[in-house]
């Protein structure tokens, strides 16, 4: 694990565990399933850190026999995990708040529990903050998915506060149940992003547009420097590592150290583009006919 990374799982779960507290004891003081919804969705919070935290030291480990290129893609499982437990929080959260259609019941001290909701919010914001630039900055699809998904839980926080507050001015009780309601339809939605972008990182995406079109140049460039050319380039990510593989073909006359020399130089100009980087280069003879069977990768 990067240096340092760990320390925001941890950010996230001390994150987790105060905002749930705060978030039921608005629940118990007031009796508003709005907040008790809140309240649930913490719990989603707990576990999902407990799970980033997990996946992000297992996708740190170093490739081994069984896994030559690594356990990045850990990190997807963390993300898509976290989306099916925003999924089943809504369930509960519908559960709940059914009932109260049918039997509205009054609230409680809401002044109270709107505060300590406010407090809880407040503290959600700012670590969600903290997360969703520290996984931009370190490439962690499990820190910045952690960060958005406490971002939506401050939304969250912020229509339930509005709605307990509603009912609060107006004494329409039923706002209460529908406010919850309305909180479930918006972390189901939430879920689904995360588990639609795990499910792409697991199924090997290519590097970014922009990294891939300053590797085509580079290529153009060393082609007429050296009258060499390239074919069957493919790149691929998984979490915060990059893999790019590509044949290199240069003049028959070549010596092996020569050709190992330009394919070094290549290598470490595309490591300078493309962070975390992982290359695999085949060095062919330009004008033998073989060296193009595998021309069709390119297509």
């Amino acid at each position: 694990m990067p240096e340092g990374l760990e320390r925001y799982a941890w950010l996230s779960l001390a994150t987790a565990l105060l905002t749930i507290a705060l978030k039921s004891l608005a629940w118990w003081v007031t009796g508003s399933v709005g907040l008790l919804s809140d309240a649930l969705e913490g719990l989603v919070n707990l576990a999902a850190a407990l799970l980033a935290l997990w996946m992000l030291r297992l996708a740190a480990s170093p490739p081994d026999e069984a896994h030559p290129f690594g356990l990045s893609k850990a990190e997807y499982f963390a993300a898509g995990s976290e989306g099916a437990l925003i999924v089943l929080a809504a369930a509960g959260i519908a559960a709940t708040a059914i009932p109260r259609l049918v039997q509205p019941a009054p609230l409680e001290t809401p002044g109270l529990g709107l505060a300590l909701s406010a407090l809880a919010a407040g503290v959600n914001f700012g670590a969600a903050t903290v997360l969703i630039r520290a996984g931009r900055r370190h490439e962690s699809i499990t820190l910045e998915a952690d960060g958005r998904h406490l971002m939506t839980d401050v939304w969250t926080s912020a229509g339930v506060i509005a709605g307990v507050g509603l009912v609060a001015a107006t004494g329409w009780l039923v706002l209460d149940p529908l406010i919850a309601l309305a909180v479930a339809v918006h972390i189901v939605w939430a879920g689904a992003r995360l588990v639609r972008r795990s499910v792409s990182g697991l199924l090997d995406p290519s590097i970014s547009q922009e990294e891939r079109g300053e590797i085509a140049k580079l290529f153009v460039e060393y082609s007429r420097r050296y009258g060499v050319s390239f074919h069957a380039v493919r790149t691929r990510q998984a979490g915060a590592r990059r893999f790019v593989t590509f044949h290199l073909l240069v003049p028959d006359a070549w010596s092996v150290a020569q050709a190992h020399r330009l394919s070094e130089e290549i290598e470490a100009r595309i490591r300078a583009l493309v962070p975390n980087a992982h290359l695999l280069v085949h060095i062919e003879p330009i004008s033998h006919p073989s060296s193009y069977d595998d021309i069709a990768l390119d297509r």
